[in-house]
């Protein structure tokens, strides 16, 4: 289950775009804040304590700082992709090869510590849909052609799987997991935090937003 969930989640995301041809709105937007309280818990609440268990604490905060630098790099080419928001222009004609590539490099990085802590795997599921389903909502509003925003997904899709088959299988990863886990850590908090900063709109209180973001921390910590 740790290699099709990640897979069923884009999929079904994209087909519920092609179907429904939805709108970005408030529900939308509710859903978005969910996964990244979701995720931003089940990684303070398990990945977290695991790695300062097992290397040197300042060593380990190298590490998840080094996965922030990466992901706000990452971010130069994605334009936010990874946090619900797609700065591209619909108009183009091109191929999004750099936006293609940073994200498939995200979503390989999000695979690495499933396979020590397949609990993680309903954070990153619940962080992809909303994602794919901004994607989908992108690529079918441009002038890619259809089969191409189809391929995309598809390919996006399995690179979670396929991170963690390397985690799995590759010495070099199973060698140094600790310390890439405290990358993906990093990587994690920022794209987390940048959610729930994104969804509050002008620091407004939202009570709705505030029931919806204490739900995903409460589910994440009896999970």
């Amino acid at each position: 289950m740790i290699y099709i969930l990640p897979i069923l989640g884009v999929l079904i995301s994209f087909l519920f775009v092609v179907v429904t041809k939805p709108q970005k709105n408030e529900s939308f937007k509710l859903l978005l804040a969910f996964s990244g309280a979701f995720l931003l818990a089940l990684t303070i609440f398990e990945m977290l304590p695991e790695v300062y268990s097992t290397i040197a604490p300042k060593t380990i905060g190298v590490f998840i700082m080094l996965g922030i630098l990466f992901q706000i790099f990452l971010e130069f080419f994605s334009k936010g992709a990874e946090h619900g928001h797609v700065h591209i222009s619909t108009d183009s004609q091109n191929f999004p090869w750099l936006l293609f590539i940073s994200l498939c490099i995200h979503s390989l990085l999000e695979g690495l510590p499933i396979d020590a802590n397949d609990t993680i795997i309903y954070g990153i599921l619940i962080h992809k849909i909303p994602i794919a389903i901004v994607l989908s909502i992108f690529l079918l509003a441009s002038n890619i052609k259809p089969l191409y925003a189809g391929l995309f997904m598809l390919l996006f899709s399995i690179m979670t799987p396929i991170g963690t088959y390397l985690a799995h299988t590759i010495e070099l990863f199973t060698t140094y997991g600790i310390y890439l886990n405290a990358l993906v850590i990093g990587v994690f908090l920022h794209i987390s935090t940048v959610i729930l900063f994104e969804s509050s709109e002008g620091h407004k209180f939202n009570l709705r937003k505030l029931l919806v973001i204490l739900l995903g921390i409460t589910i994440a910590y009896y999970l």
